[in-house]
């Protein structure tokens, strides 16, 4: 499996951003524009968060595996590679997610006088950085489920991700 590329995530949530602005501004034009839902940025967070308390958990059992602790479980190969596509996923939609509340939150910023879009730029505000958690911890959760490097069978000289 690929690793998580930066550029790739910027990449969707600048598109994302722009084509966002530019349809809040086209639908602004036409009628009114759709709400940024208040729970946009709580579930966001509660991705990032279950992310991050994969991400600690498997950590904790693979330092204990390799401390060889008695009580240590061992970490299912089959459930860590499972973890790290949800990671993959999670980041993916959050950059697309955040891309699009930021270019609708940018183009809010221009309405701040009115109290309803106010509080919709504060919601996109919040969901941007909801998302960025999001993208964060599944880094995290990849970084912790990274192999170790195998000299004898990768000349390529990176580690595969579980």
């Amino acid at each position: 499996m690929r690793e998580l590329r930066i550029r790739m995530l910027a990449g969707v949530f600048i598109v994302a951003g722009v084509l966002s602005w530019a349809g809040a501004r086209l639908w602004n034009s036409v009628g009114t524009l759709p709400s940024v839902p208040l729970a946009a940025p709580i579930v966001l967070a509660l991705i990032a968060v279950v992310l991050l308390s994969t991400a600690i958990s498997i950590r904790a059992r693979l330092k204990a595996q390799r401390e060889r602790r008695p009580e240590a479980k061992g970490v299912d190969p089959l459930m860590a590679a499972r973890a790290v596509v949800f990671g993959h996923a999670s980041a993916l939609v959050a950059a697309l997610v955040s891309g699009m509340y930021g270019g609708t939150g940018v183009f809010l910023l221009e309405y701040l006088d009115i109290p309803a879009r106010r509080d919709q730029a504060i919601y996109a505000g919040f969901s941007v950085l909801a998302g960025i958690g999001v993208i964060a911890a599944a880094m995290f959760l990849e970084r912790v489920c990274k192999l170790p490097e195998d000299d004898e069978h990768d000349g390529a000289g990176t580690a595969p991700t579980v």
